[in-house]
């Protein structure tokens, strides 16, 4: 077949094929040129799922009549001026391609009043043609209606699903939007029925309003606000409780500078920030917001624009795995309203566990001692004052042991019930984690150096990981072109898996990601032994024991789930009790 240029026509069906998946990237491309243009009130009506008409309304600034041709035409934009106006973009559009590829595949209406023109003017377009700008009535702002889609190109149009289906990718792209844009009302309406209609939200209440209808409201009764501000960036807005965790991670919103974003390196920070609290196939639920200098982000990367770079990868995932894994340790029971700088963590007083003997196994030493403290004198624990109130403290005074299994406590609001070896569990791993950090790495040197063979690629991130490694605690020198040997590795790793383990390490740094498996493994070791040590079901404690346990829940981080992600605690209100039993009726 001969090389020829392709006619204008099927190039611009081909660039719509890029922009025009489906209904809802209509939806998603033309609302957001209403934002982009200052709308504060956007209604979006819709029939049969958007194959029939989608159209937009806002109040925006509108589009000068000498515009409206110019923004039919492809790669025709405000936005973008200069090749470094791309280096600092804040639009949520900005390639100028949109109305030209939907106008390829549907009949599009365009209507707008520029700000300070006494009426409007209307232009069309179908099958690449453009009409002559019309005179017509029309309030400040632009209506753009979209109809027939995909109706000269039936295959497309075959291929799309059912009414159902395609309204529910509209209605999600118009939720993203909505969650971004407190400061806008925004409107959807399906087949005549109003979907929601929510109205503008400048304060945090309305602010969390508009979160519940959305979001729902079981979202917000576990959610915590976080705001947090470090080297030039802020990330704020809401991440639920662990215990409010889903099977799927279909209640993630991350935006940076108000654009939705989906980011690996994003997405692996809030798994790292989650690690700890939750089970390892549930998805945390969270909506954030990060404000980054746009010179340092370039969303340019990808046609959806849902992918991001960054020019210090590093410092973002450590940003906001910092911001979310320190709200997160400041959810403990003493916590009335939750800091973003948790404090340092306390001495244990009734578990204090010494340096381990060097003649020892590490592991062995640190089970030991642990159970040890299990079983100390009561006069080791700190003694509770029989003068103090349930409100004196959150978790408030102990007051018996359910089947030996669960701590009940009264404090000011009613009933507490503790699963006592879930807590306990949580603040033997806390211990050991602190322990750990403070008395460094310990080594264990192989009496036999282990040899490693790696492929070309994995020995070049060796090169440049070897500091890394030396540092974690994995002391490697180089044998040959493509092998090392490993002289010594942190004692909590098993000697088995160390070469899996490198393999993994290099693997990361490859795929140019954040490597954190090594110290994946040693907290996963001391959660084992955090579990094993842990006061154990049918272990019964005096009130004096059951007190200390519940003032060290109060001090410790992550103290409201066990290491496996389970609740290690709940409140049960007066109101609550009186409900069951039928007071005040």
């Amino acid at each position: 077949m001969n090389i020829q240029q392709l006619d204008a026509h099927l190039t611009n069906q081909i660039a719509a094929g890029e922009v025009v998946e489906r209904p809802s990237s209509v939806v998603k491309e033309l609302v957001e040129n209403s934002l982009d243009a200052n709308a504060n009130k956007i209604q979006l009506d819709v029939l049969q799922g958007g194959r029939e008409l989608i159209r937009i309304r806002d109040n925006g600034d509108g589009i000068h009549p000498e515009d409206l041709p110019l923004a039919l035409l492809p790669h025709a934009t405000s936005k973008i001026k200069t090749l470094s106006d791309l280096e600092k973009v804040m639009s949520l559009g900005f390639r100028g391609e949109a109305l030209a590829s939907i106008a390829a595949i549907a009949r599009v209406e365009l209507t707008s009043c520029f700000r300070g023109e006494s009426h409007g003017y209307h232009v069309s377009a179908a099958d690449g043609d453009i009409s002559a700008v019309k005179p017509q009535a029309h309030p400040v702002g632009t209506t753009v209606a979209i109809k027939d889609l995909f109706y000269n190109t039936p295959a497309r149009r075959k291929f799309l699903k059912t009414i159902k289906t395609e309204f529910s990718h509209i209605e999600t792209i118009m939720q993203r939007l909505a969650l971004s844009h407190f400061a806008t009302s925004f409107e959807l309406i399906h087949d005549s029925k109003v979907i929601f209609n929510l109205p503008s939200a400048h304060q945090l209440a309305q602010k969390e309003k508009r979160l519940a209808q959305l979001l729902g409201k079981e979202f917000m009764q576990h959610a915590l606000a976080i705001e947090f501000i470090s080297a030039g960036m802020k990330l704020w807005g809401w991440i639920a409780e662990p215990i409010f965790n889903r099977s799927q991670a279909d209640m993630q919103f991350f935006y940076i500078n108000n654009r939705f974003v989906r980011d690996k390196l994003l997405n692996h920070a809030l798994r790292q920030a989650y690690h700890d609290v939750m089970f390892n196939n549930r998805f945390p639920a969270f909506i954030l917001y990060l404000e980054i200098d746009p010179s340092i982000v370039d969303v340019n990367v990808h046609p959806t624009k849902h992918e991001v770079r960054f020019r210090d990868t590093r410092l973002v995932h450590d940003f906001v795995f910092s911001g979310v894994h320190d709200a997160l340790k400041s959810l403990k029971p003493a916590a009335a309203t939750p800091v973003m700088i948790a404090p340092s963590p306390e001495p244990m007083h009734y578990a204090t566990m010494p340096r381990h003997q060097p003649s020892m196994p590490f592991m062995v030493q640190e089970q030991m001692t642990a159970y040890k403290a299990l079983h100390q004198p009561v006069e080791q624990v700190e003694v509770i004052q029989k003068e103090e109130k349930p409100q004196d403290h959150p978790l408030g005074n102990a007051i018996a042991q359910l089947h030996d299994i669960y701590i009940l406590s009264q404090n000011q609001q009613g009933l507490v019930i503790v699963d006592m070896h879930a807590a306990h569990e949580r603040i033997l791993y806390e211990k050991l984690k602190l322990q750990h950090q403070q008395h460094q790495i310990a080594l264990q040197h192989l009496l036999v150096p282990m040899g490693v063979e790696l492929n070309r690629e994995e020995m070049n991130a060796w090169h440049t990981l070897q500091n890394h490694l030396q540092a974690l605690g994995i002391m490697t020198d180089a044998v040959g072109p493509e092998s090392i040997v490993v002289r010594s590795v942190p004692i909590l790793i098993k000697e088995a898996t160390i070469p899996a383990l490198i393999h993994d390490v290099l693997a990361d740094a490859i795929s140019d990601e954040e490597t954190h498996r090594l110290e994946e493994q040693i907290n996963h070791t001391l959660a084992t032994m955090a579990c094993h040590a842990a006061l154990r079901a049918h272990h019964r404690l005096s009130l004096i024991e059951m007190d200390a346990i519940l003032r060290k829940m109060e001090v410790t981080e992550n103290s409201g789930q066990c290491n496996h992600g389970r609740p290690t605690w709940t409140q049960i209100s007066m109101m609550e009790l009186d409900k069951l039993f039928l007071r005040g009726r």
